[in-house]
């Protein structure tokens, strides 16, 4: 059995960033994630992505905000289970809990931190006849590795976010790179829309809108799209159809838990600490709602500071909490003492 003070469901940004604030407090983590390796989607879907609303970065590549994080909460020696899945939990009669995997690995913890992301997860595929024919074949729903697309024609579809942000990455790697939207309205960042029509105008992007992909061509992998622009059909060669249409996901065993669910997501007291409905079980990052949430990572390495400060409060009943800051006390100091207290610039929390 693996024992620790909090246990978090899910090894993604928010959760990683769950164990420097637990540590600061002296609270051991673990970790379960169904994928093999930390990181949650940055490591799987888009590891080279560029992210640009990070503080203090202007722009950082999403697995080396995972490789930071790794190395910012190694001091704190974070167990992991990966390649497993929470199945079932169960709280006992002390208040502790009990999950149990998938693999029949169990755990028993404290409290429980659900930082799942968007839980399981599939692309949405658009509705194309012989799209299965070319699945990895010139179809690609994700983008691992950039340098894959060098000197290649690729066409991307769709109008948010994803689409724009590659677009405008693929620009200055592809040989050619064609954007198809259905719309002449994007529902992405205002900045990046600009940047791809300056693209557009530098001839680095071909954009085309309003259209859609109608059709796949090629023999053994891909070679052609078929577009259709407001009745006017035509061939496209090219060697990657990327489309971008966002994710399907799915909370797979934990919404079984009891927990209030709303629209595919846990219901969380967002006015004080991100607890559920079970007392003693919280959800933080994107796996959560709340009126007013933002599904973006410095929003989900905010809710699990506090949702840290309620775990320490929960395990520690009357003990005053002591807040400092790290630039004076540095990541060693954060006991909650009085002595230390003294040395610091604080701020008490009742």
């Amino acid at each position: 059995m693996i024992t620790t003070d909090i246990l978090i469901i899910g090894a993604g940004p928010t959760g990683l960033f769950a164990v420097f604030e637990a540590g600061l407090l002296k609270m051991k983590c673990h970790l379960i994630d169904a994928l093999p390796q930390p990181g949650g989607q940055l490591t799987e879907l888009y590891p080279k992505k560029p992210i640009f609303d990070i503080p203090g970065y202007p722009s950082i590549n999403a697995g080396e905000l995972v490789d930071n994080l790794m190395e910012q909460i190694k001091q704190f020696q974070p167990g992991f289970t990966l390649g497993e899945t929470a199945q079932t939990l169960t709280k006992l009669e002390d208040g502790t809990f009990e999950v149990i995997t998938n693999k029949g690995t169990v755990h028993h913890a404290k409290a429980v931190a659900i930082a799942g992301g968007l839980g399981t997860f599939e692309p949405r595929k658009p509705a194309l006849e012989n799209l299965a024919d070319f699945e990895e074949n010139g179809v690609e729903y994700f983008i691992k590795e950039p340098e894959h697309f060098r000197g290649k024609k690729v066409v991307i579809a769709g109008g948010g976010d994803s689409a724009l942000d590659w677009s405008i990455f693929l620009a200055n790697i592809a040989d050619e790179v064609t954007l198809i939207h259905r719309r002449n309205e994007f529902r992405g960042a205002l900045d990046s829309v600009e940047k791809v029509k300056e693209l557009k105008h530098q001839g680095k992007i071909n954009l085309i809108t309003p259209a859609e992909v109608t059709g796949l061509k090629g023999e053994e992998r891909l070679s052609a799209i078929t577009v259709d622009k407001e009745g006017e059909v035509f061939d496209l060669e090219t060697d990657y159809f990327i489309p971008l249409f966002g994710l399907t996901p799915k909370l797979g065993d934990i919404a079984n838990w009891g927990l209030e669910i709303e629209k595919n997501a846990i219901v969380v007291n967002n006015a004080l600490d991100y607890q559920t409905n079970i007392p003693g079980v919280y959800a933080i990052g994107d796996v959560n709602t709340y009126p007013g949430k933002l599904k973006l990572i410095l929003c989900g390495f905010h809710e699990a500071t506090l949702m840290c400060q309620s775990v320490y409060n929960m395990l520690n009943p009357g003990k005053k909490y002591v807040l400092k800051y790290t630039t004076v006390s540095g990541v060693d100091g954060f006991d909650g003492s009085r002595k230390e207290a003294e040395k610091a610039v604080v701020m008490k929390i009742d």
